[in-house]
């Protein structure tokens, strides 16, 4: 096979099929899509693709025939028809309302040049003029308006930490889209995306005829790579390169399809740089998500391998912002299960792939203590004592590295939830350098705080609180107890493997590890 150009960063259709680029075709879902309606929603994690395919669409609804030679949708397309497109796209910064109003004023003013059409300009607010030049575009063409709206909730995500800002522009947008409903003479078809899933009650309670596909199995692949993509459209790009690493660093996203995908960022820079590194991840800026966490103070260990239930994923406003909807809609976590219970639907969230689990919990370790060294370097530390089984050094190494992390994450007095942030930072560390470990693991009467898997050993790790410095004996007795009685070291028996009980004190008011006692599994 013949190699391309790496389309990286174009979002241009025109562009990437004139530059003889790889293509990965989703014209057939993009056909599928029309002929079965004409009012969608698409949520997406960020460079994924969004942007292409809303100017795909506007390139096949304006006739661009010669882009299309060669792909599905060309011979099932009738190209002596052609749409008037109204575009939309939200790419700059929204502080105010009146950021927006500009900004739409002046994509109005070129959407009705190119047409031809002479410009209202300021006569009238910004939503009566789209529904003006929807009438207008319909009058001249003789054919319904195409709408395409790209980041729509971006003014919105711009400004979460300021919510008054927000819902200022929240509730701008909500009449800007709300007009889009009550033209609907004069509209042949909807397609908006974003990143977040934006309650329909607060910000398309006016346009509540939009279809989300979000989560349909029929268009989980609309954007993103499969490995099939990777193995047919890439093969000439694979040469040297580890296939199953490919696969372990960015495959893993989910929307409920039979197949998971690669964000095309990580896999078209991977592809030009020839090295493994999170690119998807150091693009972006978590702050915001950091902020949330420890707002709410969630541990990542409580959100990976989670149980939720549907309706919490897709709840997203200005007022309700779960840790688990904000990180599965960031691309953050996953879903890689689904079952029913009962009658409710729940999904199983976690880790997309390796990018993401070792950026993700470096990430809010250095958020953490920014001054601290850096966390992989004590990952390792911690890692190397265990698989020499030098307990000793892993508990002063661990309670050195305790004294060091500043303890505004929890602030409850729940003995329950202290436990929670000592084996979440332990956690975190083991993450942060791709070690095996399984947070409360199932056994047949109990969940294990946590289990290493390192160095050809079993580690099972149990914390327990004493409040003060003399209940450090009966909290380590409490803990060795409890994984012997409950059999958490039971399932591994079987891989031939030294198994250790693990059981670690720390104090509540001492606010670090008290001791540490270890017992081998005869």
């Amino acid at each position: 096979m013949t190699r391309q150009r790496l389309p990286i960063g174009i979002q241009d259709f025109d562009r990437l099929r004139n530059t003889n680029s790889y293509y990965v075709d989703k014209t057939p879902l993009i056909r599928d899509l029309i002929e079965r309606g004409d009012h969608y929603f698409l949520s997406r994690p960020r460079r994924f693709g969004k942007s292409l395919l809303v100017d795909t669409i506007n390139a096949l609804f304006t006739g661009q025939e010669a882009l299309f030679r060669g792909l599905d949708i060309y011979d099932h397309w009738d190209w002596s028809v052609t749409y008037p497109v109204v575009r939309v796209s939200f790419d700059r910064k929204y502080n105010r309302p009146e950021d927006i109003e500009r900004n739409l004023d002046n994509q109005l003013d070129l959407i009705e040049h190119a047409a031809g059409l002479s410009s209202v300009g300021a006569a009238g607010a910004v939503p009566e003029r789209l529904q003006y030049l929807l009438y207008r575009l319909h009058l001249k063409t003789g054919q319904r308006v195409v709408i395409l709206v790209d980041e729509y909730d971006k003014p919105i995500l711009d400004v979460l930490e300021h919510p008054e800002q927000a819902r200022a522009n929240r509730e701008y947008l909500r009449g800007f889209y709300g007009i889009i409903k009550g033209s609907a003479a004069h509209v042949r078809f909807v397609f908006v995306t974003g990143v977040s899933m934006f309650s329909k009650l607060s910000l398309f309670s006016d346009m509540n005829n939009l279809e989300d596909i979000s989560l349909d199995p029929r268009f989980a692949t609309i954007c993103g790579y499969t490995d099939a993509d990777i193995d047919s459209v890439f093969a000439p790009e694979l040469e040297g390169l580890d296939r199953d690493e490919i696969r372990t660093w960015y495959n893993g996203y989910n929307w409920r399809g039979e197949t998971r995908l690669y964000n095309p960022f990580d896999v078209l820079l991977l592809l030009r740089k020839r090295e493994f590194r999170p690119y998807w991840f150091e693009s972006g800026n978590p702050a915001f998500l950091l902020k949330t966490l420890e707002a709410k103070s969630v541990s990542l260990r409580e959100l990976e391998n989670q149980m939720v239930d549907r309706s919490l994923v897709s709840k997203f406003d200005v007022e309700m912002i779960s840790a688990e909807a904000l990180l599965f809609q960031t691309g953050y976590l996953t879903i890689t299960d689904e079952r029913q219970e009962g009658h409710r639907t729940v999904y199983c969230l976690d880790y997309p792939n390796r990018e993401v689990q070792l950026s993700l919990n470096d990430e809010v370790l250095t958020y953490l203590n920014p001054k601290h060294i850096v966390p992989l370097d004590e990952g390792k530390t911690l890692r190397a004592l265990l698989e020499v089984n030098d307990f000793e050094g892993f508990a002063e190494t661990l309670k050195a590295y305790l004294a060091s992390i500043p303890y505004q994450w929890h602030t409850t007095g729940d003995l329950a939830r202290y436990e929670a942030w000592y084996a979440g930072l332990l956690h975190m560390c083991f993450r942060a350098i791709g070690v095996d470990v399984r947070s409360e693991e199932v056994s047949s009467q109990g969940r294990s705080d946590m289990v290493v898997l390192t160095g050809g050993q079993v580690f099972v790790v149990e914390f327990k609180m004493a409040g003060a410095a003399e209940e450090t004996e009966a909290a380590l007795e409490v803990a060795l107890s409890q994984m012997q009685d409950r059999g958490y070291a039971e399932k591994y028996k079987d891989r031939k493997e030294p198994i250790h009980l693990v059981a670690i004190a720390c104090g509540r008011e001492a606010r670090n590890l008290l001791d540490i006692r270890v017992q081998p599994v005869g």
